[in-house]
Parts: C-alpha cells; structure tokens; sequence
C-alpha cells in the first residue's frame, strides 16, 4: 500500500515537471518576446517560399531564437499560409503574433511621399518603385496605358496633374493600377466644392489650374509671390497675350542645366511654347504643390502684365504695368547678372 502510494506520488510529480517543462517550451515557443531591435521591416515578396521568409529573418538580426521560431511555424502550418507584404517586426512581438500577421496578411502601411519636380512619368515611376513592391518598368506600362488613362479622365499630357504632392499610406503589395486610382480619389477629394466653384470663378477647368500653377511654381518657390504672379498669368490669359512663360520652353528643351532662354528657343515648334501659342500649354510642365494650386485659385487680382527677377538675386521679382517699366526692370537685372 505504502508503494503504491509512493508510486502514485512519483507518477504525480513527474507528470507535474513534465506539465511545467511544457509549458515552459510552450511559453518559450509561441508566447515569449522573440524579436528585438527597433522597427525592423520583414518584406515578403508575392511568391514567396518557405525558406526564402527564414532567410529572410535570419538576415535581419532581429529573431533572437530562430530555432524557437521555426517550431512555432511548424505548429501553426506557417509554410503553407504565407501572405506577401511589408510588416514591421516591433521589439517585444513573440513568435505567435508574427506568424498570425503573416498569415492574416496584417501589413504595415508604407509611407508614399511625392515630392520634388516631377517633370515625367519616368520620374515618377522611379519615384513609386523605392516604396512598393512593383518596379519602375511595371509601373511605366500602367501610366503610359492610354486606355487607363482615358478611363480616368486624362489624356497623356494632361495626366501629371492627377498627382498631388503629398505623403500618403499604402501597403507594399498595392498594385500599379490600384496606386493609380488610390491617386484619382486623392484628387477627386482634393477638388472639393469650394476649389471647383473657384476654378469656375477664374474661368479654368481644374485640369488648367494644375497647368497653370505648373508654370507659377518653375517661376516662384516664394509663397508669397505665387498669388502675384498667377494673377499676371490670368491678365495675360484675359487679354489673349501669349504667355511667354520661360519655364514652358526649359521643358521643351528637356535640358534642366540651362540657366538662360535664347532667342534661338524662342522659335521652338512645340505646343507648350507660349511665346508661339497664345493661352495654357495642353498640359502641366511639372507636377505642382497643392499650395501653388490655391495660388492660382486665391490669385491677387491686379493690372501687371510683366514681372522679372529682382536684380538682387534673392529669387522675388519686380511687377509691371507697362512695358517700359518692365524693360527698366529687366535691363537692371541683366547689368547683375552681367557681371557674374
């Protein structure tokens, strides 16, 4: 009787030590911290296979037990569930949360930020192809797909200003034409009731008001000289006097180390020289800020038709009336820079 006690107590406390051995390597395998570093992204590329996720996480540096984590896998049938995305491994983040954002597909959105002159597709293109999964060439045959870009409401020369600069939140696995039209309710939203009316006010379609702020912004980064000049641009456009915008004819030639317009580029035959063809060019010549777009919205209303660079060099401009005084203004820039 004594024995069988004894043995009973052996039995018991073996099957409590192996119930704690358990569920030490339970906790150890699926609910204790495994990743460490700060904000690591783990990208996982459509296609991808079983061995390519390891490698992956062992290049990282940041799975403390890679063992630990390939048994947790094994358990949870990781190998034949893998969702492709960009996830960030967060410090603390144990086996079990990782593999469930894999197989649930819970990405971590990317920030996308358009900025800069973005005078083509291809830059665009480039631009896109550092914060998605997709490439530049993938990315080059939706924008240049005409079809698409009709549907949307565009043509090619009007198409760059759907894109409004600013930073947006996408996943990685976004495709090209789901960008796109992540792009066009951007820009839908953008021209809102308030800017339409506004746009109808000045007498341009909001594909017009991106063309025009184009050209203001190749003059201008000072915000306060925007509203200025886009009003010259409007008094010219009122009276049918060409443009003669020189920013319009640095795009045809295509060239941005050109620092001066020669008569000889004057006579270009390209649709955007405005100092050939009165009114807007078909399309913009850069992709314009948002704030360069209520500049010509909110334009200053006033009588100049001319305005050029300060001789001070200091990037404002002086305004004129008359030609006479506009003259006056550009010999006295021309005597500066003359001299440089």
């Amino acid at each position: 009787m004594i024995a069988g006690k004894k043995t009973y107590i052996l039995i018991a406390a073996g099957a409590v030590v192996l119930g704690l051995l358990l569920s030490v390597m339970v906790y150890r395998t699926f609910l204790m911290s495994n990743i460490i570093g700060e904000g690591t992204s783990l990208y996982i590329p459509h296609n991808a296979g079983y061995k390519q996720l390891l490698d992956s996480l062992e290049k990282s540096g940041c799975v403390k037990s890679m063992r630990c984590f390939k048994r947790a896998a094994a358990f949870e049938s990781l190998e034949n569930e893998i969702k492709p995305g960009m996830y960030t491994l967060k410090p603390g983040m144990s086996n079990h949360h990782l593999i469930r954002f894999i197989k649930k597909g819970w990405q971590t959105p990317v920030r996308l930020t358009l900025s800069g002159n973005i005078r083509n597709m291809e830059k665009l293109a480039s631009l896109l192809s550092k914060k998605i999964e997709s490439d530049s060439t993938q990315i080059i045959c939706i924008l240049k797909d005409t079809s698409f870009v009709d549907s949307l409401g565009f043509n090619p020369l009007t198409y760059p200003s759907m894109f409004l600069p600013d930073t947006y939140e996408v996943y990685w696995t976004i495709t090209p034409k789901e960008l796109l039209l992540r792009f066009k309710k951007e820009y839908d939203k953008f021209w809102n009731r308030e800017r339409l009316e506004k746009a109808v006010k000045i007498g341009l379609s909001p594909i017009e008001v991106s063309t025009l702020a184009s050209i203001v912004s190749e003059e201008s980064n000072l915000k306060e000289e925007q509203p200025l000049i886009a009003g010259v641009y409007l008094n010219r456009l009122r009276k049918n006097i060409p443009l003669q915008a020189d920013p319009t004819i640095k795009f045809i030639l295509n060239d941005p180390s050109v620092k001066r317009i020669l008569n000889r580029h004057l006579s270009i035959n390209s649709p955007f020289n405005t100092y050939k063809h009165a009114g807007l060019p078909p399309g913009p010549i850069v992709i314009p800020q948002k704030s360069t777009i209520d500049a010509v919205l909110d334009y200053k209303k006033h009588n100049y038709i001319y305005f050029c660079a300060k001789p001070t060099l200091d990037g404002s401009h002086n305004f004129a009336v008359t030609l006479a005084e506009h003259n006056k203004n550009a010999r006295a820039y021309q005597r500066v820079i003359s001299r440089l």
